[in-house]
């Protein structure tokens, strides 16, 4: 995994239950993908980014979304519960005591990379 010790910071800030969360999501994207980077934006929001973005974690008070950057990218188990219809980017909303199904969001993760490797969604829906 390659661990960028600016989002170790972002996690370290967050709740207890907010940090299990994005450690437990921070594993299964690199689970899904051992090429995706982490980076910092906007000052201190962790993505998660192989040939464009893939991912982005921002805790909340209540809740922790995991904006992901594609909307093209079929979600067959429904665990997409936020942003259906985003023109770039849906998120899943993961509130303390819920688990992500982890099959459903690492098979999620690998199809936003494989589109991403064929030129990104934008370059595929047209």
């Amino acid at each position: 995994m390659n661990k960028n010790p600016k989002v170790d910071s972002y996690i370290n800030s967050l709740e207890d239950w907010q940090q299990e969360m994005c450690i437990n999501v921070r594993k299964l994207i690199h689970e899904a993908s051992p090429d995706i980077e982490e980076v910092i934006k906007f000052t201190n929001r962790p993505y998660f980014v192989h040939k464009g973005n893939v991912a982005a974690l921002l805790a909340a008070k209540n809740h922790v979304n995991v904006f992901i950057y594609d909307p093209t990218a079929p979600d067959p188990a429904g665990i997409i519960n936020q942003g259906q219809t985003n023109a770039t980017a849906r998120s899943i909303q993961i509130s303390k005591g819920q688990m992500v199904d982890k099959s459903a969001f690492i098979t999620l993760i690998k199809q936003v990379v494989a589109n991403n490797e064929a030129g990104g969604w934008r370059k595929l829906k047209s």
